[in-house]
């Protein structure tokens, strides 16, 4: 048998590595390839994939018969901004600092919730020193120029100052998404609100707890004001037609429900139910027990209700412990 040559042997070396060489470049090929097939397919079925599958099926059980179509013309995902306003009156200090409490200790994801108490002018010498202190703690308070009602005009005085106070204020338009109107007896769960709403459109709504309390149709009839939130172009409609200037006297909440009829305004109407109701007791076509899918429950009239509502939620299972204090 012949020795080989040195000659073939330094052919056989490179040719080998060569080889070995095409073979990696093929396996990586390979795996590009699979990827940008697999990139395709998602793609793909992305671009197939049901408008309707948007809508989280978890809010059918209170919605409007046009969710659906409400879903498909939402807004982009971008954070909400909703303006919360408590009507309320100047010598109501102790409610105010309770539901500070009650909303202050709420952080909803996915939104800027701007609670504020709105009270009309002060009358009083210890109204103009015990609510400048507040607002200077805690600026929270809105004051409009109005003679305290219920029934008269201030839930309009209120709407048609926003754009005023608000628009421009910070180069951001609308300066809110929504604008809700809410009773100080009643309790909201800001983080499922803000749940709600991220399926709804930003315009031309109208959103609440439908009158009577065994209705259904939120284009029938109108929301009750325990609170009901509007988009910001119906605020601004409000201050600029003379719709609801011709009509400020009467319930409130009805209305208003007059004026967005009259006016041919909210295409948009979506009814929490039964995710808003009243309280349990004393029981009515418009209350049922606590559940937790709560939005929000009305008619805390007094501070035993409050506490048996909070317990029920567990407000106070986030309290961190420590050593200064011991809270069985």
């Amino acid at each position: 048998m012949k020795t080989p040559r040195p000659d073939g042997l330094r052919f056989i070396a490179p040719s080998l590595f060569f080889i070995c060489f095409l073979y990696v470049l093929a396996s990586i090929s390979e795996l590009r390839f699979d990827s940008l097939l697999k990139f395709g397919r998602c793609a793909l079925a992305n671009i197939n994939m049901p408008s309707a599958q948007l809508y989280n099926s978890s809010n059918t059980s209170h919605s409007s018969p046009n969710i659906t179509s409400l879903a498909l013309n939402s807004s982009s995902n971008d954070e909400i901004r909703v303006l919360f306003g408590i009507l309320t009156l100047p010598g109501q200090y102790q409610r105010r600092h309770f539901l500070r409490l009650i909303y202050g200790t709420q952080t909803p994801v996915g939104a800027k919730v701007d609670v504020k108490f709105v009270m009309c002018n002060l009358t009083k010498e210890e109204q103009e020193v015990l609510v400048a202190l507040e607002i200077m703690r805690y600026d929270d308070i809105i004051i409009l120029d109005c003679e305290e009602n219920m029934n008269k005009g201030k839930t309009y005085t209120y709407f048609s100052s926003l754009p005023e106070m608000f628009n421009n204020t910070n180069g951001v338009y609308p300066p809110y998404h929504y604008v809700m109107k809410a009773d100080d007896d009643a309790y909201f769960r800001l983080q499922n609100l803000v749940d709600s709403l991220k399926p709804l459109p930003r315009e031309d709504l109208y959103y609440g707890y439908v009158i009577p309390c065994s209705s259904m149709e939120p284009f029938g009839h109108y929301m009750s004001g325990m609170g009901y939130l509007i988009s910001w172009d119906i605020v601004e409609w409000i201050r600029e037609s003379d719709i609801p200037k011709s009509h400020l006297e009467g319930p409130e909440d009805k209305t208003f429900g007059d004026w967005i009829k009259n006016g041919h305004r909210a295409k948009n109407r979506f009814h929490a139910k039964w995710s808003m109701y009243n309280f349990p007791e004393p029981p009515t076509k418009c209350t049922h027990e606590l559940w937790p899918h709560t939005i929000a429950v009305h008619l805390l009239k007094n501070q035993e209700k409050w506490i048996r509502t909070l317990k029920y939620f567990n407000v106070t299972d986030n309290l961190k412990p420590s050593k200064l204090y011991h809270i069985p």
